[in-house]
């Protein structure tokens, strides 16, 4: 059964005309030929460098072809994915690439300094491959291109396994990210599933998916607009590349509405990848600023998930590209493909994320079935397939991964209703962690990080609702004697330990208790202050 990316690469590359372009980056095309190539030469010589299977490859840079094409390249030398953060500070990254035990690291000039800075403290890595626009690497690093140019570009006789692993690195319950392990094969699974149940032929051998490429022709064109770091674009890019297609990409380092359009003008995708109303409202808004400068029509779907998309900025949306099919989905990197929104011009949406099914169950505090219509809340359950837990973590992955009744289930924390119909109605996640346009940020690490300064005695962060960026971090604290708020030293003493994103973007002060009685955070009553000083403030 075909169930390796690698393995599905290759049949792809058989059947894809090699002219075809495979990924746009500005006025950089790379055809299917060159990055078939470029993607073998990488990972034989990954392997003649001391890679072995199951080795970690790590991608610290922003979105550009060579974080696909070197994410292709460990597929075929099986090698696991590991994603990076770019925005994380030296000292966040060296966490990443030590708790993953890194053997390969492929990152862009533009951090070289905090490769520098961390890197003698990481004998792991053995192969450090710089991507430079400029041709200049570090003493210690190998050029991308130079890896991409080594060899004859034919493929590897290699046997690869369904059950290689890709890690997707996210944030956990005490803040610090854990590396979620994915078998290929379940991935694949997922990404098929609906196609069988719809009654769409399924490549079961490269034989079969090798013709069906050739008969088909290149597949489509997506734009992901979020970062490839984060799940929502790489895994739709990741199916985009062994459907045969082309991945577009833009080049700005910050999204920027107006370059996203016109990259859409000139390249015709069929598919956008956004992340909810953070990237929906700018692109509306150019949109209606200059109606009809843009040509959108290509746009079949737009793709979004992980935060919240509104019935105004779709409806907004499909003024402009009215043929196109919206789909709002839910999912966590410890369960993908828990249940999705559609929307289409002049058509109903669905509003319940998640439906009883198959796969997703809701279970009490006692591993009971929550039966529809009783108004008791429970935690949605997702069965398989799902990851094959945390790297390194068991303890996590014992409370996240659990077998009732014989079938093993992913239970990442989210309450909901079950309505008499089965819909669900979502309550929340059991942790206070907040989402802010697409970054998850745990109130835990930015309340240690605000404790560190002498004039705090206690500190708790939530998240408050944002037209920009969905929740806004915001801090609230209890002065020591003898201090006085000063809200942008605070600010730029958590920028020294911590992302950009992660800085409160505003920071009250109160005199109040902010811990229940047992001492343990009372995030309530800490939101509600923030409220209310903040209401009117500005």
């Amino acid at each position: 059964m075909l169930s390796n990316f690698g393995d599905i690469l290759d049949a792809v590359a058989l059947g894809v005309p090699p002219e075809a372009p495979a990924f746009i980056h500005g006025d950089r095309v790379i055809n299917w030929g060159e990055a078939i190539q470029a993607t073998n030469n990488m990972a034989r010589g990954l392997i003649a460098r001391g890679a072995k299977p199951g080795d970690k490859i790590a991608m610290y840079m922003r979105n550009r072809p060579e974080y696909l094409m070197a994410l292709a390249a460990g597929w075929k030398a099986r090698l696991t994915h590991v994603n990076v953060n770019y925005r994380y500070t030296p000292e966040e990254v060296w966490y990443i690439f030590d708790n993953a035990d890194a053997q390969t690291v492929v990152y862009s000039s533009e951090f070289r300094d905090a490769i520098t800075e961390i890197r003698p403290r990481l004998p792991n890595v053995k192969n450090w491959i710089e991507v430079s626009p400029d041709g200049k690497v570090a003493p210690f690093a190998e050029r991308f291109e130079d890896l991409a140019a080594e060899g004859n570009g034919g493929p590897l006789d290699i046997e690869r396994s369904g059950e290689d692993q890709f890690f997707i690195y996210t944030g956990g319950t005490t803040g610090m990210p854990k590396g979620v392990m994915w078998a290929h094969e379940d991935l694949r699974e997922i990404t098929t599933a609906q196609a069988r149940r719809m009654g769409i032929p399924v490549p079961e051998t490269a034989a079969e998916l090798t013709e069906m490429t050739r008969n088909a022709g290149p597949g489509g064109r997506i734009l992901p607009a979020p970062p490839l770091m984060h799940g929502t674009g790489l895994l739709t890019s990741m199916g985009t590349m062994m459907a045969g297609g082309c991945v577009i990409l833009l080049e700005s380092g910050a999204f920027d509405a107006e370059e996203l359009l016109r990259a859409i003008d000139a390249h015709k995708p069929q598919t956008l990848v956004i992340v909810g109303d953070s990237f929906g409202k700018p692109i509306l808004n150019a949109l209606n600023a200059a109606p009809g400068k843009y040509d959108v029509s290509s746009i079949a779907v737009i793709v979004s998930s992980g935060v919240m998309w509104s019935l105004e900025v779709k409806s907004g949306l499909l003024e402009h590209m009215p043929g196109a099919m919206l789909s709002d989905g839910f999912s966590s990197s410890e369960a993908l493909g828990m249940g999705m929104s559609i929307m289409a011009k002049g058509g109903e949406v669905q509003t319940a994320k998640f439906i009883l099914g198959e796969r997703c169950k809701v279970f009490d505090e006692n591993d009971n079935i929550v039966e529809p219509g009783s108004g008791i809340p429970g935690m949605v359950a997702i069965g398989p397939p799902n990851p094959v837990g945390y790297y390194k973590d068991e303890e996590k992955t014992a409370r996240t991964f659990r077998t009732i009744r014989g079938v093993r289930y992913s239970i990442p924390g989210d309450w909901c209703l079950v309505e008499t119909d089965g819909t669900l109605t979502l309550l929340g996640r059991g942790s206070a962690c907040i989402n802010t346009a697409g970054e998850k940020v745990f109130p835990e690490e930015v309340e240690e990080a605000l404790k560190t300064h002498d004039s705090i005695e206690d500190a708790l962060v939530v998240g408050l609702p944002d037209e920009k960026w969905g929740q806004a971090v915001t801090g609230v604290v209890r002065l020591t004697e003898g201090h006085e708020l000063d809200e942008a030293a605070l600010r730029a003493h958590v920028r020294k330990h911590l992302a950009g994103y992660k800085t409160p973007k505003r920071i009250v002060a109160t005199t109040q208790s902010i811990r229940a009685a047992n001492g343990k955070a009372d995030y309530p009553t800490a939101k509600s202050l923030a409220e209310a000083a903040l209401a009117g403030a500005d």
